[in-house]
């Protein structure tokens, strides 16, 4: 959910660590790619995330970490509950203008509102360190939870697209939601994450 050196030093700078309230995000390492790829070999993940082919192997976690360790233009965080792993959120910034969260969850830790609290840090991490005045989000139609955190996190629907999604093959209706700095600023209550480098 990539492109110039410049890119990644300024990346470099940035917090590698974000703390909510029952959560910690932190930048994934080669040590995770076994708790990564159980996490993501779930066909009920795969279907609701473009990204993530099915199966997934311990080979596509490792891709995925070395690409996004080398390529500046993509924020990821593995994201942690009780120091145990349970999904990823991120940013990607590959398209200008066009920053895009997106965010999954091990299908054992549905429901327990770790998908929100992730996506809240996500989101302040991201108009706090970037000048951007709006963050995109997307989520298939045949997924009210995903939409639901979405609006929780004051995203509002902008319209359906089609987007393909690796592990179906296909394209699929998404609903798309776009947040603005303005209404982040203003729905900032949700307790401010903390920052730790």
């Amino acid at each position: 959910m990539l492109q110039d050196f410049s890119s990644v030093t300024l990346a470099e700078a940035r917090p590698s660590v974000v703390a909510t309230e029952r959560l910690t995000l932190r930048r994934p390492t080669l040590a995770d790619v076994r708790t990564i790829a159980r996490l993501a070999n779930d066909r009920r993940v795969a279907e609701n995330t473009r990204r993530l082919p099915h199966p997934y192997s311990q080979d596509d976690a490792v891709e995925f970490i070395r690409a996004t360790a080398a390529l500046g233009s993509e924020t990821v965080f593995l994201i942690e509950h009780d120091t145990a792993p349970v999904g990823m959120v991120g940013i990607d910034c590959s398209t200008s203008g066009n920053a895009e969260l997106g965010y999954w969850l091990g299908v054992e830790h549905w429901g327990r509102g770790f998908a929100t609290e992730a996506a809240r840090g996500a989101i302040d991490f991201f108009f706090e360190e970037f000048e951007d005045e709006h963050l995109h989000a997307g989520a298939r139609v045949t997924n009210p939870a995903s939409r639901n955190v979405l609006e929780k996190c004051g995203f509002q629907w902008s319209g359906v697209q089609l987007h393909r999604f690796l592990a179906l093959g296909s394209s699929t209706p998404v609903d798309c939601f776009r947040l603005s700095r303005g209404v982040w600023a203003s729905l900032k209550s949700w307790s401010s994450a903390r920052r730790m480098r």
